[in-house]
């Protein structure tokens, strides 16, 4: 009985926490969940994972060209992750 009585006392609460146990969004999902967005404005010719200045994951964010309009559209982190915008030219499939 007394061990019964544990396991309520320690599932109850943990249960009303609901999302909170659940594992943090890794930046893959994050950079899925929103490079359709990236991909909407003008210039943007690449989103994948690297490395800020810090050494920390980011989104990058890659650019035909400096645009600061587009530029300006782009956040600086997305769910907690920093977005680094580079210039990195047109993009061509190889023949």
């Amino acid at each position: 009985m007394r061990a019964i009585v544990l396991i309520l006392v320690i599932i109850i609460p943990l249960q009303a926490m609901g999302d909170d146990l659940s594992m943090p969004t890794t930046i893959q999902e994050v950079k899925h969940q929103h490079e359709a967005e990236f991909f909407k404005l003008a210039g943007v010719v690449s989103v994948g994972i690297g490395l800020d200045s810090n050494g920390d994951q980011a989104i990058i964010v890659g650019l035909e060209r400096s645009d600061p309009e587009t530029e300006s559209k782009i956040p600086a982190s997305v769910e907690g992750y920093p977005v680094v915008v580079k210039i990195v030219g047109a993009i061509k499939a190889q023949d």
